[in-house]
């Protein structure tokens, strides 16, 4: 049993970009799907596809297809994506707190109570929350 599901994701996620791979498959949860929505809408994945739960009853899968730039595809649109607040140690920050990641060339990731947005989308929702994850 995995104590911290969304650390799995973000480290399946680092090592697929390490390892140049096209694409990386992650067992689905609500949350990591509003996740991985935030990443393609943000431009840092192509897409994602959600596999259906097979016969035997193992869950279903969230397959993520990775984005490269550059003129041979080469560089990742994802150069690091952190994970902050942890099981052991959750990171909450008011509205006037939000973080600016790499000086507003990345994003961050969070759980309000309006939902699972990014800093800016929750600086015009004007409310604060748990910080899940950094990328840029």
């Amino acid at each position: 049993m995995i104590t911290d599901p969304i650390a799995d994701m973000i480290a399946r996620i680092n090592n697929a970009i390490k390892a140049r791979k096209d694409e990386v498959a992650i067992p689905n949860s609500k949350i990591k799907e509003k996740i991985a929505e935030i990443l393609k809408r943000e431009g840092y994945i192509e897409d994602y596809v959600i596999s259906e739960e097979d016969k035997k009853g193992n869950q279903a899968t969230l397959i993520i297809k990775l984005k490269y730039l550059g003129r041979r595809n080469t560089k990742p649109a994802i150069t690091k994506i952190e994970r902050v607040s942890k099981p052991g140690r959750r990171k909450y920050v008011p509205i006037d707190e939000l973080p600016y990641v790499q000086k507003g060339l990345g994003i961050a990731i969070l759980t309000t109570n309006k939902g699972i947005v990014t800093d800016a989308e929750a600086r015009k929702l004007r409310v604060g929350g748990e910080v899940i994850c950094y990328v840029w």
